[in-house]
């Protein structure tokens, strides 16, 4: 006996994802299953899957109703090789394009989404770009953590950034070093993080600041997915890296340019304290229909 679930094909600067519906809450699919999907070769391909599903279906989506009540929709976000994953910058602007395309939410000019992640709700609105994103509060983590990748001939520090999923991002001295990176295999961390890290590698543009805003290079290894062409997080957690590096009077805008395109980044403050926020463009490009095998789902 066969299961088939209907999914979409969606990206936000070619991080690309496969989305599919499960209104019920008895579709999960398992850590290798959502392997085979997103493998390049022999499945559709894509750097993670994203199962849209009501919050008040699945555990961790209390936790995001008690924080919000409006946030009626969860985002359960899986990397490439099936890991559960806290939260995904261009991820949730791909959940919030497929939930308007698909009838499920509406959004006018000025309303917010409320989502529901294992990072915390997130609050989305449309703009000009496509979609912005409030990312919520930041953390700067303690300590230094030393960053060795292939053919970076030195290591380097890297500073830790939470920003609902963990990042380290490195400073570069060229756009040669970057270019020259090879991100096949991943970084090795030291100490190595508790839940590991994303890892970014980032060179300033010249001039790095214009007109208030600045401008960054970026290439990330995600863990769990291995290189991406982009990744809203990590660009986020770049974008607070470069400021906190560059000292007072910094800008608090940035343009942070990935191998898929460019996104924003803008950080404001709220009655909590400072939140980031990320905006940009999401995509959906194609439908289909998974046949799949009863093995492939979770069993409670």
């Amino acid at each position: 006996m066969t299961n088939s679930i209907a999914f979409t094909k969606g990206h936000g600067t070619g991080n690309d994802f496969v989305l599919y519906l499960d209104l019920d809450g008895t579709k999960q699919l398992t850590p290798q299953a959502i392997a085979r999907i997103c493998d390049r070769h022999f499945g559709i391909g894509a750097d993670g899957v994203i199962r849209v599903v009501r919050s008040s279906m699945l555990e961790a989506g209390a936790a995001a109703l008690a924080q919000e009540p409006e946030a009626e929709w969860f985002m359960d976000y899986s990397n490439s090789d099936g890991s559960v994953a806290e939260m995904c910058g261009n991820g949730v602007r791909v959940f919030a394009r497929y939930l308007l395309e698909k009838g499920l939410v509406t959004l006018t000019q000025g309303q917010t989404l409320s989502v529901g992640t294992r990072g915390g709700v997130k609050d989305i609105q449309q703009n000009l770009a496509g979609f912005a994103v409030d990312m919520g509060r930041w953390k700067l983590e303690p300590g230094e953590t030393l960053v060795h990748a292939a053919n970076l001939k030195i290591d380097r520090p890297g500073l830790g950034i939470n920003v609902g999923n963990p990042h380290v991002v490195v400073a570069l001295a060229s756009r040669d070093e970057l270019a020259s990176l090879d991100l096949q295999s991943a970084p090795t961390l030291e100490p190595v993080p508790t839940h590991g890290a994303n890892v970014e590698f980032v060179v300033p543009q010249d001039p790095m600041v214009s007109n208030g805003v600045g401008y960054l290079d970026m290439r990330v290894f995600e863990r769990g997915s291995g290189e991406t062409l982009s990744c809203g997080t990590g660009i986020v957690a770049t974008a607070l890296a470069a400021r906190h590096w560059a000292g007072q009077g910094a800008p608090n805008q940035w343009q942070v340019t990935v191998p898929g395109g460019t996104l924003g980044v803008r950080m404001f403050p709220t009655e909590e304290g400072e939140h980031v926020g990320l905006s940009g463009a999401a995509e959906l490009v194609f439908e289909g229909v998974l046949q799949l095998q009863p093995v492939d789902f979770v069993t409670n």
